[in-house]
């Protein structure tokens, strides 16, 4: 009687088990993996023992698997499937990547960047999860430092350089107002020419606030401030009535749908140039899905934003 021994289910039992269950023979079985008969005898008494009974019988006819081998046989065929599967899975993995990747971004960056992003995003990496959240440029350098985002797109000025930050493009000013509002009614206006117009600006300490209040002490120019909202949509939202004036980076001005008519003109005298910038969070590494996303907003942005805007 065969003494069972505690089975350790090695794999490759397993699919010598089932290559000599299509074989039908040892010496066929021991040409297809290229070692001696002998040896493949050997390694198919220890994977019996371990079962605890013969697994074929040898006939006239070659090997025929014995009730114990038929009662093992499918599921030795679902192990290897499975493990075929996970092998399948994990080179998956390794190829394409996955798992979740946190964005923060300005709210006048929706259309411009993040439908075009979600797009090619679905497309090519689709087992990569987008979580996304929007504010202004404060809250997203405070989310990166923080590590509440992975990546964040959002406006900075002058020539601050850092490691965690990648320029994208320049981005300039635009004076919006409604279809018959005069100070744009040319394709640039003056700085100087909005001392006194009714404005509607982001509330301190908007960095855009800051940089537009020094401009104004710098020209001796008067913002008179009517209205203050730090959503863009909202400021557009105004500007198109007529009563009131906004300003509006050039991706904005893009992303202004067509059904609230409007009238823009590029800031001048001077140009109030800002850069839009792809930042990292230092808290920890970029995973690769993070990496790949950020490879596909500077697609995006190359393709929708390819020079100063």
């Amino acid at each position: 009687m065969s003494t069972k021994t505690d089975p350790h289910w090695d794999l490759s039992h397993l699919q010598l088990f089932a290559q000599i269950v299509a074989e039908g023979s040892l010496t066929r079985v021991a040409a297809l993996v290229g070692s001696p008969q002998p040896a493949v005898s050997r390694r198919l008494a220890r994977f019996e023992a371990e079962c605890g009974g013969k697994l074929f019988l040898r006939t006239g006819r070659g090997l025929q698997l014995s009730d114990l081998g038929q009662r093992i046989l499918p599921r030795a065929q679902a192990v290897l499937r499975e493990a075929e599967n996970l092998s399948r899975d994990i080179v998956s993995g390794a190829a394409e990547p996955a798992g979740e990747v946190r964005l923060g971004l300005l709210p006048s960056l929706c259309d411009v960047l993040l439908v075009p992003l979600f797009d090619e995003l679905r497309l090519r990496f689709p087992g990569v999860v987008l979580r996304m959240q929007e504010g202004s440029a404060g809250h997203v350098e405070q989310w990166l430092s923080s590590g509440a985002v992975d990546l964040g797109v959002t406006l900075r000025y002058g020539s601050r350089k850092s490691s965690e930050f990648e320029l994208l493009c320049d981005v300039e000013a635009y004076l919006t107002g409604a279809p018959d509002s005069l100070l744009t009614r040319n394709p640039q206006v003056p700085f100087k020419a909005l001392g006194g117009a009714p404005l509607i600006l982001p509330s301190a300490p908007s960095s855009t606030r800051l940089l537009l209040e020094q401009l104004a002490r710098k020209h001796e120019v008067v913002l008179n401030v009517v209205a203050e909202a730090d959503s863009t949509q909202i400021q557009q939202a105004l500007a198109s009535c007529g009563k009131a004036y906004a300003i509006a980076s050039g991706h904005s001005v893009a992303g202004i749908p067509a059904n609230r008519p409007m009238r823009t003109s590029l800031i001048v005298e001077p140009q109030i140039q800002r850069q839009l910038v792809l930042g990292r969070t230092p808290a920890r590494p970029a995973s690769r899905a993070a990496r790949e996303v950020g490879s596909l907003i500077r697609r995006v942005i190359d393709k929708h934003m390819p020079r100063a805007v």
